[in-house]
């Protein structure tokens, strides 16, 4: 038996953006940027290691608005045509840094090499299919695929039972569609919980979630092992809670591995520097500047002005993470053994969940982190085992009864982040609209073929406007302006689509534009949403 156990858990989720009403949207690149820089290099590295002989187990949840985004042929052909776009950009890059700017010349040729392979198996390996992947993946015992809100629901602050049901079974269906099986677990959108929520969960199937450490922390009894072991609720739920050191280490950019002076500089990106004329075939048909993705410069330091960072060398920050990956490893054994000394022999687990795109996106270096991390742990130790949540219980270890207290991963662990003041406007229409979606589920719970559609799309409008993406946004001050629109919008077209059915005069062109606009979940049956909700 190991002297510990070591959980990394990855939450892949973007909020569901699709435009086919423009061309091109800026939006979109959320979900660009992170296929290009999280997902294929993360699938790739999991897929050589297997295929290498070193065991790499980790959870991930995919989420459900990322599944159907990453299945979506409309968003399949832009990512082609925005890769493509990406590589002929590099190569120019390359050519050009060759000749006028040779101390990047480096990061030119990394990129040129990095996209080239990423096209190749975004159409020939994964044949543009990326939850096929992580099916694969799961498939072949090297990850547990796990589940999340259908549309990141913030459960806590949805009102009625029915909705909140809603978004844990419909998320469940969804699942069993992409992965051909009923997921283990799931990752609580924000880590939200409060008591009551384990039980809309177990109803569904659901053995385990995950929670921030406070809620393990301070709940009742105190925890006999802290968060180094999950707990049970009172109804048979798991809980698994975060580690507060291991999270320090890689997600803070101020004391963590990725703020070190070697690592990409992530603000500082071509689209912003080079002319705008010669950037201009890249840019969207507006012209304006954005992010590209090309980025030259390393950290340098915490203080160092933007305009004074040093060039990037990819072999230096190379090396510099095999170092932080063997650091790392030395830390969770050292923790192991005085976690296990403290328990007086039980096997500690230290469980370690990150947002997938700090992995790529904010931290470069991070998929070559996973790779060193489980190459390392593979070859060079047998102190650590790296295991799923599902794996711990199936190893029947003793878990303390305990019931878990309110909490969430966002700002000071509460629900601060989604209602406050520069977002509470939101709500009032929201409960609204999951009162409205009830009372019509039950009233046409026998709907004929078009009250059917309306209802579905009812559903659809209703989850999409309850993503918690569109609050964190807003109170961040990020995309604020597409953020209340979006909500805005979903609202707007749920009540159109309410009056509708309950006038009995339903615009079918409209009806249909809105089914195409806002495709998610092809498979949604509207009678989750009944009071009554039976077993679809």
């Amino acid at each position: 038996m190991p002297v510990g156990y070591f959980s990394l858990i990855l939450h892949a989720h973007l909020p569901f953006v699709r435009h086919p009403e423009y061309p091109a949207f800026l939006e979109e690149d959320w979900l660009f940027e992170a296929i290009t820089e999280v997902y294929l290099p993360i699938i790739f590295i999991l897929q050589n290691l297997h295929e290498g002989g070193v065991k790499s187990r980790l959870a991930m949840n995919v989420s459900p608005p990322l599944c159907e985004m990453l299945n979506d042929e409309l968003l399949q052909t832009r990512y082609t045509r925005h890769l493509e776009k990406l590589l002929e950009l590099a190569e120019k890059e390359l050519r050009r840094t060759e000749h006028e700017a040779l101390e990047y010349f480096d990061a030119a040729r990394m990129y040129v090499e990095n996209l080239n392979v990423s096209l190749d198996l975004w159409n020939n390996r994964y044949g543009r299919n990326l939850v096929g992947a992580f099916r694969e993946l799961q498939e072949e015992g090297v990850v547990e695929i796990i589940t999340c809100g259908a549309t990141h629901g913030f459960l806590p602050l949805i009102s009625t039972p029915e909705a909140r049901k809603a978004q844990v079974r419909i998320a469940v269906n969804n699942y069993r569609m992409h992965f051909g099986k009923q997921p283990r677990g799931i990752w609580l959108p924000e880590c939200a919980y409060e008591p009551g929520v384990e039980n809309l969960l177990k109803d569904a199937g659901i053995e385990y979630f995950i929670s921030d450490t406070h809620a393990i922390l301070y709940g009742e009894p105190r925890p006999r092992y802290g968060v180094h072991a999950p707990v049970v609720c009172p109804n048979g739920t798991a809980v698994f809670a975060r580690d507060v050191e291991t999270s320090q280490q890689v997600w803070s950019a101020e004391v963590g591995y990725p703020g070190n002076a070697v690592y990409r500089e992530f603000y500082r990106d071509i689209g912003w520097d080079l002319p705008l004329e010669y950037l201009k075939p890249y840019l969207d048909s507006d012209g304006s500047r954005k992010h590209l993705g090309l980025k030259y410069y390393r950290i340098t330091g915490r203080d160092v002005p933007q305009q004074n960072k040093q060039p990037y060398i990819p072999g230096v920050a190379r090396e510099k993470v095999a170092e932080n990956a063997a650091h790392f490893i030395g830390e969770r054994i050292k923790q192991a053994h005085k976690l296990r000394e403290t328990f007086d022999g039980h096997p500690p687990l230290v469980v370690s969940p990150y947002d997938a795109e700090l992995y790529g996106h904010w931290w470069f270096e991070g998929p070559q982190f996973i790779d060193f991390f489980f190459r390392k742990l593979h070859f060079e130790q047998s102190e650590i085992e790296p295991i799923s949540p599902g794996d711990f219980l199936d190893a029947k270890i003793p878990i303390q009864i305990q019931q878990p207290t309110a909490s969430s991963w966002g700002e000071n662990g509460y629900y601060k982040v989604w209602l406050n003041e520069k977002n509470s406007w939101m709500y009032p229409y929201q409960h609204d609209a999951e009162q409205r979606m009830t009372e019509l589920a039950d009233k046409f719970s026998d709907a004929d073929e078009l009250e059917t559609r309306i209802l579905k799309q009812l559903a659809r409008e209703l989850l999409l406007a309850q993503s918690s993406d569109w609050a964190f946004q807003i109170y961040q001050g990020t995309t604020v302006e597409y953020s209340s629109k979006r909500f805005q919008s979903h609202i707007h077209r749920f009540d159109l689509l309410a009056n509708m059915l309950e006038s009995g005069t339903a615009d079918q062109d409209l009806l249909t534009e809105i089914e195409n606009r806002d495709n998610i979940f092809s498979e949604i049956d509207f009678r989750f949403y009944c009071t009554e909700v039976r077993d679809l």
